[in-house]
């Protein structure tokens, strides 16, 4: 299974395998306080296209779709990640503050249908 964590939620048991999958460190996060076993910046968002998305240039749709391109065009990133979830939970943690409309809940979906 493959979950999706803000970073300001703590750890549970059932989280298994624990990835940050933002580029950019989380503000208010010390980095000896967040409990994780791998933080994959290769998986995050260009810095373009998140800095494009932030300003709003661009809607969530053609976010998704961007960084999908993205995605695909990086699997030695994102391929490790998609098989560590076959064999057991894993849990992207992200800052962003909406739970709904983030690049982890993108790149869950994405590791999914291509896993």
């Amino acid at each position: 299974m493959i979950y999706c964590k803000r970073v300001y939620e703590p750890a549970e048991p059932g989280d298994g395998y624990r990835v940050l999958v933002d580029r950019l460190w989380p503000r208010g996060v010390k980095k000896n306080a967040l409990r994780m076993d791998l933080w994959c910046k290769d998986v995050a968002p260009s810095q373009a296209l998140r800095r494009a998305f932030h300003a709003s240039l661009l809607g969530y749709d053609d976010f998704r779709a961007a960084y999908c391109r993205e995605l695909g065009a990086n699997e030695a990133g994102w391929r490790p990640l998609a098989s560590r979830a076959g064999k057991g939970n894993v849990t992207l943690l992200y800052a962003a503050r909406d739970k709904v409309r983030n690049h982890a809940m993108i790149l869950a979906a994405f590791l999914l249908s291509a896993g």
